[in-house]
């Protein structure tokens, strides 16, 4: 699997340094080279161990930084994001595909690709998710996002908010949620959502459980969005 990182990986190289090296080639061509880097990732992406994983998500954050983003690199993110979690992996019952770090790292990756693809899928893993550091990223990453239909993402974050404040409260989940609803505050687009999201900044503020400058953010943020 090494061994297919590194000639994966030396094309790659190429493909890119072409790329780079010949601004005026036609979308052909450019079109060609985009799918090769997209093939390429994915084949990465698809390998067992944690590591060549993460060499293709270092690809796909390039990829994402310059503006190259297929369907394909989109897919890749999405089955990443699930990875140990959606999607599973066993050997003798053992689970082996369960890279937290991968998942957070593509959440992340979603939220810079904003569209309804990448809202329903950090959705499902927010639902779904058992680790916390995954967990406060999808969060951060649909606020990121930014798209709220019918208070669809909100719900979804005041549900998080709920079920860690009962079986795992967490300050750094909590400040991810805070975080999360002073970006999406203005997508709210009634009355009973606002109260919905006031009623679950008002529970942070008073769980003493989370500290201190968890709850003041929360105090600063009801005063705002009140």
């Amino acid at each position: 699997m090494k061994l297919l990182a590194g000639i994966v990986l030396g094309v790659l190289s190429v493909s890119l340094l072409t790329a780079q090296q010949n601004r005026s080639e036609t979308t052909a061509e450019q079109e060609y080279l985009s799918n090769v880097e997209s093939v390429i990732i994915s084949e990465l992406a698809s390998a067992e161990d944690r590591d060549t994983k993460l060499v293709a998500l270092e690809y796909v954050t390039m990829a994402v930084n310059e503006g190259r983003v297929s369907e394909s690199i989109k897919q890749t993110l999405v089955n990443l994001a699930g990875e140990g979690t959606l999607t599973e992996s066993r050997v003798n019952g053992r689970l082996v595909n369960n890279f937290p770090d991968v998942r957070r790292t593509a959440c992340e990756l979603l939220g810079k690709i904003p569209s309804k693809e990448s809202k329903e899928a950090l959705k499902k893993i927010a639902y779904a998710e058992p680790e916390v550091m995954v967990v406060a990223e999808a969060v951060r990453a649909l606020a990121e996002v930014g798209l709220n239909d019918n208070n669809d993402t909100v719900e979804t974050i005041i549900w998080v908010q709920k079920k860690y404040a009962l079986l795992n409260p967490t300050s750094s989940l909590a400040y991810a949620v805070l975080e999360a609803y002073e970006k999406l505050a203005p997508t709210v687009s009634d009355s009973f959502g606002k109260v919905q999201m006031v009623q679950s900044i008002s529970e942070i503020s008073t769980n003493y459980q989370y500290v201190k400058p968890v709850r003041d953010k929360a105090l600063a943020l009801l005063k705002t969005i009140k």
